[in-house]
């Protein structure tokens, strides 16, 4: 390389620092301090290991042991305590004999926290488990990924029995105790293993341990993905370029935790200094009484949970505005577009819709300005971030061709728990899913690239029927699936939630269709239920469809 390309080179470098540096300032994550609090901060990471996606706690402590951590139903817990609980959690898992992962399903609140920070401090692996599993599923997850230690809330116990069987050594420890009274003998609590070992720290690992987050598991079973630690601040100065935290402010947490959003947004408030704000079950009345109540700046949810908040009644919204609230950050599944701009239309421009993978991490966000142009985008890529869309032969596409999503990112990805392997192209990693990059650059996500149904020779994606279907007035929510076909290899099934007091015809919703895209994307069948399958993070459950059920199975969004 010639002199001038080094200056080029050295340029470049210099612009992208001086760019991390004015984000963070803005921030507010690079601000001036005490040098005695630099040097706690330096020590508390040295002595958990390194950076890990929960250093933020520890790192809070040191900045500002006073200030208010995590309000939950139990109340409010500073940083210096909820630091002081996991050190003596970390240190009764390491009395433990030979505890190498530890598995922890609990509904959102301190103990989930506290957990997933001691098991780190261990330098073990934690598992974060699915509050919707059922037992088998729960027995299968924790033998595959060799559980030694399983922390649950209480509420679980029922699910144990087959793990139990199959793991007899497996040593369970109770988290949120919903009822004091119950029958408790021989069991373990997570605040009486911490306030037997309070105090004490356990000894420095040799490096943070790693977290499992497993997938949605919507189309099969759920895999776990291994996240370490990162030290690219240019990954956080992206997501704060796109989406405005502010250190020390407060953000209401009510996307589920175990899932990689919800993860995510507790990192992240950990690393701000931002008191988080949760409950156990999302209500969507009741959160927007806990974003009054505490004058939150924030609140992160799951698409599905938006809806669920502007669907509420007039006269319930009208009396609970929410002039605190900056932003409002969602992921994790398709947005109904009129939920949106209901949402928008009422609080303000403040929704930012990000699409994101338990294995690629954040990669696009959409700004309130993008869904205003087009709702159903996914955004533009974070800076740092490379997204391209690629035939069947990894060639790459051209503009609004729809193709498969790949990414280039640094995600702290670790590879999976299983034998199973991420495919990448070159330097991308293949997301799964597909779509498209618009003229303006917008990425627009079509589907999951295992979705796509392929009928009489052509190739469907079910979300951009169900877009069509969605906007169709009096329908409340639509999945489509396909069905096998003895004349076409499959067929469209489309499956909708009626809004009350709607009155829907299955022909008029055909008709609505054929108007708007090609005779072979119109569903053969229409099946009305009451409620779609979802999972605990709010994602259909495509597979628990198939047949006109005769009622609409439970909806769990917390």
């Amino acid at each position: 390389m010639d002199i001038s390309g080094v200056v080029g080179v050295v340029r470049s470098r210099i612009a992208a620092l001086i760019w991390v540096v004015r984000e963070l300032v803005s921030s507010g994550f690079l601000t001036v301090l005490r040098p005695d609090r630099y040097a706690r901060m330096g020590l508390a990471m040295r002595r958990h290991g390194g950076a890990s996606p929960v250093s933020g706690i520890g790192l809070a402590a040191a900045r500002n042991p006073d200030g208010t951590a995590i309000i939950d139903e139990a109340g409010p817990v500073t940083w210096g305590e909820l630091d002081r609980r996991a050190d003596a959690l970390a240190a009764a898992l390491a009395a433990m004999p030979g505890v190498e992962t530890v598995a922890i399903m609990c509904r959102n609140h301190r103990g989930l926290v506290e957990s997933i920070a001691a098991v780190s401090r261990l330098g073990a692996d934690s598992v974060l488990l699915n509050t919707g599993f059922a037992a088998p599923q729960l027995a299968d997850v924790l033998a595959r990924e060799q559980a030694d230690v399983l922390i649950a809330d209480d509420e679980f116990d029922a699910l144990l029995g087959p793990a139990v069987e199959r793991l007899p050594g497996l040593r369970v420890v109770r988290a949120w105790v919903e009822d004091p009274a119950a029958d408790a003998a021989g069991k373990e609590s997570l605040d009486g293993l911490i306030e037997a070992h309070w105090g004490h720290r356990p000894r420095r690992p040799a490096k943070a341990g790693r977290i499992v987050l497993l997938t949605s598991g919507t189309t099969g079973t759920p895999k776990g993905a291994r996240r370490g630690g990162s030290t690219d601040v240019s990954s956080l100065a992206a997501m704060f370029e796109r989406i405005p935290w502010h250190a020390g402010e407060s953000t209401v947490i009510a996307a589920p935790i175990f899932h990689a959003w919800g993860f995510g947004q507790m990192a992240i408030s950990s690393t701000m200094t931002c008191t988080m704000i949760m409950a156990r079950r999302f209500d969507p009345q009741g959160t927007l009484d806990l974003v009054r109540k505490h004058s939150a700046t924030g609140l992160a949810v799951v698409p599905v949970m938006l809806e669920r908040i502007i669907d509420l009644p007039d006269e319930v919204l009208d009396t609970r505005p929410m002039p605190s609230l900056r932003f409002v950050t969602a992921s994790g599944s398709r947005m109904r577009t009129e939920a949106l701009l209901a949402f928008m239309d009422r609080y303000g421009d403040i929704v930012y819709n990000s699409y994101n993978a338990t294995e690629a991490g954040l990669i696009s966000t959409a700004t309130p300005a993008d869904m205003r142009i087009a709702p159903e985008t996914a955004g533009r890529p974070l800076t740092g971030t490379h997204v391209r869309i690629l035939d069947d032969d990894d060639r790459e596409l051209g503009t609004d061709e729809i193709g498969r999503i790949v990414v280039e990112s640094n995600s702290g990805f670790d590879g999976y728990t299983s034998s199973d392997t991420k495919a990448y192209a070159g330097n991308h990693m293949v997301s799964g899913d597909v779509g498209r990059i618009d003229s303006h650059g917008l990425l627009f996500v079509v589907g999951r690239d295992d979705e796509m149904i392929v009928s009489g020779g052509e190739n469907v994606y079910p979300q951009e029927v169900e877009e069509v279907l969605g906007a169709y007035p009096g329908v409340g929510e639509v999945a489509v699936i396909g069905v096998d076909d003895e004349k076409f290899g499959q067929r469209l099934a489309a499956y909708v939630v009626p809004r009350p007091g709607a009155e829907l015809d299955e022909a008029d919703l055909k008709q609505h269709v054929k108007a708007q895209l090609a005779g072979y994307k119109v569903p053969r069948e229409v099946h009305f239920l009451d409620e779609l399958p979802r999972n605990a993070t709010g994602k259909v459950l495509k597979r628990a469809l198939g047949g006109p059920p005769a009622g609409g199975p439970e909806v769990k969004v917390g």
